[in-house]
């Protein structure tokens, strides 16, 4: 079984598609937050009919890990908002109760949450720390990608968290079909793991917002880059989505999950307020929320460091005034809408269980259709 990704392809500036007006980080990734690390895992295995617990295989993890130190023992602030609620996100019961994140997140396939949650656990008690780790609420989401993996064999397994987790670096991210966005489908064509990031300057601050996405939503015809109608222009007739040929996808079959980081000082309530804003970056690549959809999105701060959780001492916090939120909130919604573009961009084509087929989206086609519509990328 392979762990390793497949070759990426372009992402959306390599093909000359500048979304928004915001400059990116050096790396254009969530990794351009200061400290913040990103590991994947990806599983790909065996072709042909479906057979349960046996294959195709087409799965893994993404980990990301928000500072260098032990999320458990420096946890950072943050929020969390649900756009429409069919799907999960472990532990946001306690990130709304105390404002604070205290694990890696983690995102991975619908059925393989609970084992990617046992497993966060049990890496850190593996690690030496038994007296420390004696309670955890860590948070694993997910997508569904039953399209094309054998969703119910339950492939993913804790030594796939363990290996991302322990490969988590800084630097450029892989996109596209790995990690958890292994089996992913996207506005119809070959979706997955998607990331960008935007840096926010005044007169004395800079900071930056990078946005994760794990892209597994929306239909062909909605599909917008840039204002541009790319769905209708590219439509299931010239390149078939994964049921263009008659079956239909089951109920709850698209989902989106969003983690937004920024170095910026932001309080709970505050990153709260930045969740929600990536909703804007989905709604202009044409997600609307759909009934069958679980669309949950997390942001964190990484600013103020040495939160003692367990203190009963008071600390000292810094935040943004509630006016300077507004530059961030630009920041959030373009960094989430190139990270999908991205995550579109990136995919290569897919071919899954019972020999169904997710196209990548076609590069040439993508800057044909932006040029007639006097955008870049032509």
């Amino acid at each position: 079984m392979s762990v390793m990704p497949p070759e990426g392809r372009p992402r959306a500036r390599d093909l000359g598609i500048v979304l928004g007006t915001l400059p990116p980080g050096p790396f254009n990734a969530i990794t351009d937050v200061a400290g913040l690390r990103v590991g994947q895992t990806t599983l790909i295995a065996g072709d042909g009919p479906l057979v349960v617990g046996q294959g195709p295989v087409r799965t893994g993890v993404t980990v990301i890990v928000p500072c260098e130190a032990e999320a458990a023992t420096e946890p950072v602030f943050a929020g969390s908002h649900v756009l429409n609620g069919n799907g999960e996100m472990t532990g946001l019961a306690w990130i709304e109760e105390s404002g604070l994140l205290t694990s890696p997140v983690a995102i991975t396939n619908t059925h393989s949450v609970g084992v990617v949650r046992d497993a966060i656990i049990a890496h850190e008690v593996s690690r030496g720390r038994h007296r420390e780790v004696s309670w955890s609420l860590p948070v694993v989401a997910e997508t569904w990608d039953g399209g094309l993996n054998d969703i119910n064999g339950f492939h993913v397994r804790p030594e796939h968290l363990h290996a991302a987790l322990d490969a988590a670096s800084d630097g450029p991210v892989a996109e596209g079909g790995v990690g958890g966005g292994t089996g992913m489908i996207c506005h119809g064509f070959k979706g997955g793991i998607g990331t960008a990031s935007r840096v926010v300057t005044s007169e004395d601050d800079r900071w930056t917002v990078g946005a994760l996405v794990q892209a597994n939503y929306g239909q062909r015809h909605q599909l917008r880059v840039d204002g541009v109608p790319v769905g209708r222009e590219i439509p299931a007739t010239e390149i078939p989505t994964l049921w263009s040929g008659g079956a239909m996808p089951p109920p709850g079959g698209g989902s989106i999950i969003v983690v937004v980081a920024t170095d910026a000082p932001l309080l709970p309530h505050q990153c709260r307020r930045l969740a929600q804003r990536a909703t804007i970056g989905i709604a202009r690549v044409g997600g609307v929320g759909e009934d069958s959809s679980g669309d949950i999105f997390l942001a964190f701060s990484t600013a103020n460091r040495g939160i003692e959780p367990r203190s009963m001492a008071p600390f000292p916090v810094r935040m943004l005034p509630s006016p300077a939120m507004s530059p961030l909130f630009v920041a959030a919604a373009e960094a989430t809408e190139e990270a999908i573009v991205n995550a579109l961009c990136a995919a290569t084509t897919m071919v899954g269980v019972d020999g169904r087929t997710a196209h990548a989206l076609p590069h040439d086609r993508l800057r044909e259709v932006m040029a007639r519509y006097g955008r870049q990328g032509g």
